[in-house]
């Protein structure tokens, strides 16, 4: 008797017999993907997750061992730390270095949930949703009730008081009607592109274009386009530490009269690389003297990675950012706690306004959205903006993780590079963000580094830069050095 079908292979047993099958699956998989010619439909950073995605779920229909997936499959590609997964602990058990307690002490953690071989004590779940309860009964006494529908769409005003305090301690003033909530950074500045490009149309005026540094997050390059914002790419170079120069801000903003928003990424995704204070005065000198011109132009803040390098450091470039008169009140800030606190799954974001006047324009733009953020998550984002004020020593942990993970997946590419000769340059960083950014030598490219080493990075096109560079993410997985 024939069938069509071919015999299931055998799945050898015991993990060091199954390591070397997972690694021939990788290799199997890679080079199957290198046969499909690509479309270019499908942006660079899916294509890596799809790729990873398929190569997991080929070895759990092969029957591998999770631990040999685990040590030998390694998606880098996500940037979002996940609390659940952290197992590391720097020092002493329970110490302020253990960070296997972080989900605990969060409330990510359900009650008994297991951590590692330990049950969740639930206090900080708990602690949040009693917190929860207060903060609403607060809102009522305060005239607001989170559980009707808010004309405004910008959230209830005593968490953008709290928001809108936060930026004195930059030495950025601001009232609660300059901030409005949003569902994460991302949708804010898709919010703000949509408002000013509906103020254009207003005036009868195109949207202008945006001006963008490369390598950056291009989410906004992406959202900009779609409201008919044209795009304006400046690739900065290695030599430039990869940041945009004011000379060249100053020569770009001469010859293309049609940008109308500068987006600047304060701290850097892809590289973790900061403008110093003294880089920032200078671009914000560049933007005031465009404006002394004729030439106004709105300034984009990405604030996503102020927090998670040094204190110090981000005050010093904040308060810089904000001190050029003439141009500070040309800046929008936008922020989250997805990265400075991992919690991305809350998204909870918002958007400050320096101009009181164009915080009331772009009220539309909310209100003709999603309206608003729930009422739960506002309240949820109320206890966490609490339990942050009074647990500073929470930051600084979940800082102190983020450079424990940088420092050991640098030591770990450099190992990976003396075997297999992957790397032209491991760039150094700032202390700053949750990446590492790397030069890949001739001939090599995303692919063959997952095929060689197992680990998923982003190529570089992804980020508007070449694909001789990748970016790989702390995140989602720590990092065991084997």
């Amino acid at each position: 008797m024939t069938t069509s079908q071919s015999a299931p292979r055998a799945v050898p047993t015991g993990l060091g017999a199954q390591r070397p099958a997972v690694r021939e699956a990788r290799r199997d998989l890679v080079r199957r993907h290198r046969s499909v010619p690509a479309d270019g439909a499908e942006p660079p950073i899916r294509v890596m997750a799809r790729l990873i995605t398929d190569l997991e779920r080929e070895c759990v229909d092969r029957g591998f061992d999770p631990a040999a997936v685990r040590l030998e499959i390694v998606n880098r590609t996500i940037g979002d730390v996940n609390v659940r997964l952290i197992d590391e602990c720097d020092g002493e058990e329970g110490g302020p270095r253990d960070y296997r307690l972080l989900a605990d002490e969060l409330g990510i953690a359900l009650p008994g949930e297991d951590l590692h071989g330990r049950p969740a004590s639930g206090k900080g779940y708990q602690w949040l949703r009693d917190r929860m309860a207060d903060e609403e009964r607060d809102l009522l006494d305060a005239g607001y009730d989170p559980r009707i529908y808010d004309i405004q769409g910008v959230g209830n005003p005593l968490l953008r008081g709290r928001l809108a305090a936060d930026m004195a301690r930059w030495g950025v003033s601001a009232t609660a009607e300059q901030v409005a909530l949003g569902l994460g950074a991302g949708d804010c500045i898709d919010k703000i592109f949509r408002g000013l490009a509906a103020s254009a149309r207003r005036r009868n005026e195109s949207p202008g274009a945006l001006l963008f540094a490369a390598p950056g997050f291009n989410m906004p390059e992406l959202q900009a386009e779609t409201y008919g914002y044209r795009l304006h790419r400046v690739h900065t170079t290695a030599e430039e530490r990869f940041k945009l120069t004011d000379e060249r801000l100053t020569r770009h903003l001469r010859e293309n009269p049609d940008v109308t928003v500068f987006y600047l990424t304060v701290t850097n995704n892809p590289t973790s690389l900061a403008y110093t204070p003294g880089e920032l005065t200078a671009l914000m000198e560049a933007v005031r003297r465009s404006a002394d011109r004729g030439h106004p132009v709105h300034v984009l803040a990405d604030l996503a990675y102020i927090g998670t390098g040094r204190p110090d450091e981000d005050e010093a470039r904040m308060r810089a950012l904000s001190s050029v008169p003439g141009a500070a009140d040309r800046l929008i800030y936008v922020n989250s706690f997805s990265k400075t606190f991992s919690l991305t799954g809350d998204r909870f974001g918002w958007a400050v306004f320096a101009d009181a006047d164009l915080s009331a324009a772009m009220r539309p733009s909310w209100m003709n959205s999603v309206s608003c953020l729930p009422g739960e998550w506002q309240l949820r984002f109320m206890a966490y903006h609490t339990l942050f004020a009074r647990r500073p020593e929470l930051v600084e942990k979940i800082r102190g993780l983020y450079r424990l993970r940088r420092a050991r997946l640098r030591a770990q590419l450099r190992l990976l590079d003396e075997e297999h000769h992957l790397f032209e340059n491991i760039h150094t960083d700032d202390d700053a963000t949750i990446y590492l950014w790397c030069r890949l030598k001739a001939g090599e490219d995303c692919f063959s580094v997952l095929e060689k080493t197992g680990i998923a990075g982003i190529p570089g096109s992804t980020f508007g830069y070449s694909d001789d560079y990748i970016r790989f993410s702390v995140g989602i997985h720590p990092v065991v050095m084997d």
